[in-house]
């Protein structure tokens, strides 16, 4: 009988500034808790901010904590299939967006791969992360 990995706590950043931007991002905390192995474990409040790096209208940003038994990869695609299901287009980098869905941190693992990148690699430079994720249990690897 093969061993079984336990729950491991992720944190994801949730942005959206098109169409009705903060129920979008509301409707995907409420989806995340839905993921196969998952459940929601806090929820920062919904905060305003202004676009980061482009123009356009102002973004709904928040903070989750997760528990999950998916794999960091498998969580990557349910976040990006989430998106998807929101009908996100990617035009150009920080481009306005109906959804994004960013995997912060997957417990105290490290991973460098050409499309998953943990810790996010500038989680710390955005105070739209950093506001939201204040408001939660802080991560381990902090």
């Amino acid at each position: 009988m093969a061993a079984q990995r336990g729950a491991v706590v992720a944190y994801v950043a949730l942005g959206a500034n098109l169409g009705d931007a903060q129920n979008s991002v509301q409707q995907a905390m409420n989806h995340l808790g839905e993921l196969p192995g998952t459940q929601v474990l806090e929820r920062s409040a919904v905060l305003r901010t202004a676009p980061w790096q482009t123009e356009g209208p102002d973004f709904f940003n928040a903070v989750v904590r997760l528990q999950t038994l998916l794999t960091a990869p498998a969580l990557l695609q349910q976040l990006q299939r989430l998106e998807q299901l929101a009908k996100r287009e990617r035009p150009y980098r920080y481009a306005p967006r109906t959804l994004d869905l960013d995997l912060i941190f997957y417990g105290s693992a490290r991973i460098e791969s050409a499309w998953l990148q943990v810790p996010h690699p500038r989680w710390h430079e955005r105070d739209f992360v950093k506001q939201p994720l204040a408001q939660l249990t802080a991560p381990s690897v902090l």
